[in-house]
């Protein structure tokens, strides 16, 4: 079986699973305060940017620091449960098939989950701006340009985290200590972007990127920026990492 085939098969396997759902939930909720408090924007002219920018700008901070990451770690959970529950890993197993090949077309998916609910993000935030420009009667619609560019940056940010996650729920069988701990990882990053080694915690990447996004709108305000170095090669070989042990350990408890 070609890896794009065992990549169909995986996505056929969460249509009835309420991962979709979960994704959309959080997404709505996401935007529901921003919504509500929309009046507070105009309050942060003094800092230097525009009320449509720090509408789109706090929205995607929210998302990125904690529901887009805790979204994931539940998904990642039950992306993996989807083959424990009802021991469909066995037969999976027992084909002709690698588990390597079948560990990385998992992960693909979940990378697919990914750029969905960054998508519902993005798709949510324009129904907020449009519900926001017609209270207020102020325009808070950015052009559909930057704020795909914004959302691109926190998804390639992302890829690192994804891998730790897919780690997690691979080396760990219990979904309530695999959820536990993904979510417990996502606390620190808003301390770890304060700091100079933020680059080697993949949990504040995300975070990280939208937050230095901020400063740039914001321009009385001074966030630290992207140093591409070290940060790019350390993220690669965080990824590469633990994409590698996944693949290693991806089916070892089921074989025993």
């Amino acid at each position: 079986m070609s890896f794009l085939s065992l990549v169909g098969v995986e996505f056929k396997k969460i249509k009835r699973s309420k991962i979709l759902l979960i994704l959309l939930v959080a997404t709505v909720i996401l935007w529901i305060p921003s919504i509500l408090n929309v009046h507070m924007n105009f309050d942060m002219q003094a800092e230097g940017i525009s009320p449509e920018n720090n509408f789109f700008i706090q929205g995607f901070m929210g998302m990125s620091w904690f529901m887009f990451p805790a979204s994931m770690v539940v998904g990642t959970v039950l992306l993996s449960q989807t083959e424990r529950a009802n021991k469909g890993i066995l037969k999976m197993l027992s084909l002709p098939i690698s588990t390597a090949k079948l560990c990385m077309a998992k992960f693909v998916v979940l990378l697919a989950l990914a750029a969905l609910q960054i998508g519902m993000a993005v798709g949510m935030y324009y129904v907020g701006a449009a519900i926001a420009s017609s209270t207020q009667n102020y325009n808070f619609i950015l052009q559909p340009l930057f704020v795909f560019k914004e959302a691109g940056l926190i998804f390639g940010a992302a890829i690192p985290m994804l891998a730790f996650f897919w780690l997690l729920s691979v080396c760990i069988q219990t979904p309530i200590f695999s959820i536990g701990i993904g979510l417990a990882s996502i606390v620190p990053s808003v301390l770890m972007i304060n700091t100079k080694a933020w680059f080697a915690y993949p949990m504040s990447y995300p975070f990280f990127v939208i937050t230095a996004e901020y400063g740039k709108l914001a321009t009385n305000l001074d966030t630290a920026q992207v140093e591409l170095i070290p940060w790019i090669p350390v993220a690669i070989g965080i990824t590469i990492l633990a994409l590698s042990i996944s693949c290693l350990r991806f089916g070892q408890a089921e074989r025993r």
